[in-house]
């Protein structure tokens, strides 16, 4: 099994332009301002406050970069990964121009920087068949490289009794449903992000 046994902030910045180069694989975890990635960043690491959850949806207006150590059980080997947040998209409340330049910023660092490996994209799986999702699903395979990988963690999961998880499943075959509540399928879904992220 793979797990994360370390997780620290490393830094902020608004930019591509000034955002250091860490010499490691960059795991970018995306979303809907509401969609809980914060919380799903910290289910991952196993850490209860290491990603800052806003009560104002649009507030994280930064990329933030976090250092996790992994082990792999199974031949002990150990390994550090960047996981990278970055600001929700949809709800944010500031002018427009400043909206303009995040969405210049964040374009030139999802499509230049390097070092990503995969993109998590998180969807709130009460409402997986928005269109603003499959746009942003349809932008990361337009500059996907073939090194880099994509997958699709709905989040939330808890709210869904069984015939609306099955729907979902049906929507995204390949989809991985999680909660940060109970914990579904978080353990899962590290070790898939890992995996992909190495290529294995």
């Amino acid at each position: 099994m793979i797990r994360a046994i370390s997780a620290k902030f490393i830094t902020s910045t608004p930019s591509i332009k000034i955002a250091p180069e860490f010499g490691m694989s960059e795991i970018v975890f995306l979303g809907r301002s509401n969609v809980g990635k914060s919380s799903i960043i910290n289910a991952l690491t196993s850490h209860n406050s290491l990603a800052k959850s806003s009560s104002t949806p649009g507030k994280t207006q930064l990329i933030n970069f976090f250092e996790v150590g992994i082990i792999d059980d199974e031949s002990a080997e150990k390994f550090n990964v960047m996981f990278v947040d970055l600001p929700g998209f949809g709800y944010a409340k500031v002018a427009k121009s400043l909206h303009n330049e995040w969405r210049k910023n964040l374009d030139e660092y999802l499509k230049f920087r390097t070092t990503i490996r995969l993109f998590v994209h998180l969807i709130d799986s009460r409402h997986f068949d928005l269109d603003i999702d499959k746009n942003v699903n349809e932008y990361i395979k337009s500059f996907l490289r073939p090194d880099q990988k994509l997958i699709n963690l709905y989040t939330k999961s808890d709210k869904l009794n069984q015939s609306l998880k099955s729907a979902v499943l049906k929507h995204d075959p390949d989809g991985i449903l999680v909660s940060t509540l109970n914990k579904n399928n978080i353990n899962k879904a590290l070790n898939i992000i890992i995996k992909e992220t190495l290529g294995r």
